[in-house]
């Protein structure tokens, strides 16, 4: 297990299910035990296939477990699919997961994203460092490469997961989001 720094106290894990976020909670529990809390956010634009695996990992792993329900689509800013969507996503996941992590005492929230994420455009960070969101993967300078064979090593399934967005951004930007054309997508 590399070093990767998390909280001294309980820490929740932004869990989505993919490469990244499956394998820090997986380390979280790992390293935490029960002060790891995995937390996974259920809206209309996150692909059932992916909340299956989440769940499907969770349940096999031993991971302490939590769905959210978010509501970005109740954001205009969200609907409107401007070049910064995904500020308006994470503001909204990243509030509600630091209003949980405020009402059950733990001491941080933390997100997947790995040391390849620093060069590209990433709305959704500026989100993040207004929320107070640790990187630990990116603190430790781990980058995809390392995560998918730290993954396979320790035998979980999202290893070799292809990289995917949210059923959003398949919509062109300034062109509306909304529920409908989620589920056509979907």
């Amino acid at each position: 297990i590399p070093s990767v720094h998390l909280q001294r106290g309980a820490s929740i894990v932004a869990y989505s299910g993919g490469v990244d976020s499956a394998y820090l909670a997986w380390l979280a529990t790992r390293i935490l035990g029960p002060r790891a809390l995995c937390v996974t956010a259920e809206s209309p634009s996150y692909p059932e296939r992916h909340r299956a695996m989440a769940l499907a990992v969770a349940r096999d792993f031993g991971l302490r477990h939590e769905v959210i329900r978010t509501d970005e689509l109740d954001r205009p800013e969200y609907r409107a699919n401007a070049g910064d969507r995904c500020y308006h996503c994470k503001h909204e996941l990243y509030g509600r997961l630091t209003t949980l992590a405020r009402a059950q005492g733990f001491a941080a929230v933390a997100d997947g994203t790995n040391a390849d994420d620093r060069g590209d455009y990433r709305p959704g960070r500026r989100a993040a460092r207004e929320f107070g969101v640790i990187s630990p993967l990116d603190t430790a300078g781990l980058t995809k490469a390392d995560i998918r064979a730290l993954s396979h090593e320790a035998g979980l399934p999202t290893w070799d997961e292809p990289a995917s967005a949210c059923l959003s951004s398949r919509i062109p930007h300034f062109s509306e989001v909304t529920p409908e054309k989620l589920h056509a997508i979907e």
